[in-house]
């Protein structure tokens, strides 16, 4: 029998009161005895439910609201409306229960303490969080497999990279179990094989202790990497909450197919099939193929009949892409959803 979603994020909204200067020293004066307001709605009257288990993009663009909704499912902030339940619990109502069955990274901000040795540091959240003495070193060697940290352990942690100092805030959000983790940015700045150690981390972590993962990030290729399902939000509202796979396959306008000939075919045209176009020169040409009325297997039929093809390819648009499409076109968001 299910437990029900682990958490339930319910018509959230929070406002914030911004207080505008007037210009000018009169205006300077004028400010001291009545100040104009305004409300910015950083999230705007949400509602989503996250399972166990689930790996989920959140993502939008600057001023969205991502970090706000995140500061409000950990209790940093309380909502001016609307309900969150994170574990059953009410996060700023319990934030002391609630940081115990949550793990947070925050890329530009680390959780360990500076001048201590890394190990001194896991010792210190192992005692804030009262991990058993046995699950403790069971965790850490378990972490320690998956990030190697041995190394790392006798350093202070002002003297790590940013690579090496991410994979310890890592390891130190994962000490105490925690049921769900929320992951801001957790790879800007990353080396490419450092970003690679992290994204293998996160999904062996998220299969094997099935801990409920929620990540923001501008990187679309953490997303594209990690995500089954991704949360997009625009001016503190969700534009789309589904599959990620389903994301491409509703915003995808075309799909691209590159062929390489035996020696240059010269002009390629396919008279019957005129709307797709044509690109390239030499040996080497594109086809940009519009999925709503041709089909790829279609267009490579219809090369193969009439050119000496040596070596075919399809190119699909990754998720960056099919998220810039969607804010660089807003009415794309209420075009249905093509069949299968």
């Amino acid at each position: 029998m299910s437990e029900g979603p682990l958490v339930v994020v319910d018509h959230l909204s929070r406002h914030f009161t911004l207080t505008e200067s007037r210009p000018g020293f009169w205006g300077s004066v004028t400010g001291l005895f009545s100040r104009a307001t305004s409300v910015r709605r950083a999230v705007d009257d949400i509602s989503f439910s996250l399972e166990a288990g689930e790996f989920v993009g959140y993502v939008g663009e600057n001023g969205a609201g991502k970090s706000t909704t995140i500061k409000m499912l950990t209790g940093i902030l309380v909502p001016t409306s609307g309900t969150v339940r994170v574990g059953g619990l009410v996060p700023w109502e319990s934030r002391r229960e609630n940081s115990r069955q949550i793990g947070v990274v925050f890329g530009q901000r680390s959780q360990l303490w500076w001048d201590l040795p890394v190990r001194e540091s896991f010792d210190l959240l192992r005692s804030i969080f009262r991990v058993p003495e046995g699950r403790f070193r069971e965790n850490l060697a378990e972490l320690d497999d998956a990030l190697e940290l041995s190394p790392l352990l006798a350093t202070p942690v002002r003297k790590l990279s940013l690579g090496q100092r991410m994979r310890c805030d890592l390891a130190a959000a994962f000490l105490h179990d925690p049921k769900i983790l929320f992951l801001d940015e957790p790879t800007i700045g990353l080396d490419l094989i450092a970003k690679d150690h992290v994204r293998s981390f996160l999904k062996r972590i998220n299969q094997t202790r099935r801990t409920t993962i929620v990540l923001t990030t501008h990187d679309m290729d953490d997303i594209e990497a990690l995500c089954e399902r991704i949360v997009i939000l625009d001016e503190g509202k969700i534009v789309y909450d589904g599959a990620t796979e389903s994301l491409k396959r509703r915003y995808v306008r075309e799909k691209g197919v590159v062929v390489e000939f035996h020696g240059d075919p010269g002009v390629v045209t396919l008279p019957d099939l005129p709307t797709v176009r044509v690109e390239g020169e030499g040996a080497k040409r594109r086809f940009s193929v519009p999925v709503d009325s041709v089909g790829v297997a279609t267009v490579i039929a219809a090369v193969a009949a009439r050119f000496a093809v040596k070596d075919i390819s399809i190119h699909e648009p990754k998720v960056g892409e099919v998220v810039k499409r969607i804010y660089d076109d807003p009415a794309s968001l209420t075009r249905p959803e093509p069949g299968p």
